[in-house]
């Protein structure tokens, strides 16, 4: 699929109504697209199969076949980041702020945690234990990192306008971005030690590549960072224009304003950084490592990302 194909499917498939489907329902589609998965355009020509599948893209994991916890499918994550974003941008004290994006950073990386790819191989227990630590740490880095600048012009008094400029305008788009990503890449990085299960063209499991694995999660990584670099940074271009050309006139109506921008952004931004990159990854003969093409002749190869 081409970008645009994928940004309209998920446009279609993040839809908050999705959530409201029952296990029964997320079940029968699944059958229903099992029944139907011989005829590949099926799901482009018959409205139900069509629906079908966004349906069971929004609530399955596509390696264990099980149904996702409905606060972490795809179709909730903008209701609930979408305060914790808000809130977050418009602390004052490095307390609030550092609580703010403990639980923000907390919500994205189980997010990330269970829509990762569901293959690498380890004692369960062992992968679960080092998954959980290796998340703990990357969110209590990320919200320490990302309070710093106001711990820092709080404590020495800065209070000039460019130090107020540079660290509530213009620090929280990359910071957000890095450390998104960071969390990404510490809570999967099993993925890149372990290897993760590549397939033929025909869906047959030919081996376990820790290059495939690197790959899903260095893509994951930056269509995170993207999704909330750009979150936070657009906003605030969008209302110092607001604000120079006096649209709004009444200063209590650009709380307001602002919140409807980030709404739009976040919006917009959710399935262009779920569309970077497709699910179904590709990998060439050329990237595998030689243990895997030993037993395969195949040409290329295919992955679950995860998102």
């Amino acid at each position: 699929q081409s970008f645009f194909q994928r940004f309209l499917l998920w446009a279609d498939a993040l839809d908050p109504l999705l959530l409201l489907k029952s296990s029964n329902e997320i079940k029968r589609t699944r059958l229903l697209i099992q029944t139907n998965e011989k005829n590949l355009s099926e799901p482009i020509q018959n409205n139900q199969t069509k629906q079908a599948f966004l349906l069971s893209l929004s609530s399955v994991h596509p390696d264990t076949d099980k149904i996702i916890p409905v606060l972490f499918r795809p179709p909730a994550f903008m209701p609930i980041t979408l305060p914790l974003v808000i809130v977050s941008s418009v602390q004052r004290q490095a307390k609030h702020s550092f609580f703010w994006q403990f639980v923000f950073h907390t919500y994205t990386t189980a997010f990330t945690l269970v829509n990762g790819n569901g293959t690498s191989k380890a004692e369960q227990y062992s992968l679960q234990q080092k998954q959980l630590l290796l998340g703990l740490g990357a969110i209590s880095y990320s919200a320490c990192v990302g309070a710093l600048p106001l711990t820092f012009m709080n404590r020495y008094a800065l209070k000039s306008s460019s130090m107020q400029l540079v660290v509530r305008r213009l620090l929280p788009a990359p910071l957000f971005g890095l450390t998104s990503a960071f969390t990404v890449a510490m809570v999967r990085s099993p993925e890149f030690d372990n290897g993760i299960e590549v397939m033929d063209r025909n869906g047959k499991v030919v081996g376990m590549s820790k290059k495939a694995g690197e790959k899903a999660v260095m893509e994951t990584a930056l269509s995170r960072a993207v999704l909330f670099g750009t979150t936070f940074f657009l906003p605030e271009v969008l209302m110092y224009f607001v604000q120079r050309a006096r649209f709004v006139k009444n200063p209590r109506a650009l709380g307001p304003v602002r919140m409807f921008v980030i709404m739009s952004v976040l919006a917009g931004m959710l399935p262009v950084s779920f569309s970077m990159f497709p699910q179904c990854g590709e990998i060439t003969r050329a990237d595998l490592e030689p243990e895997i093409l030993s037993s395969t002749e195949e040409t290329e190869f295919f992955y679950n990302r995860g998102i």
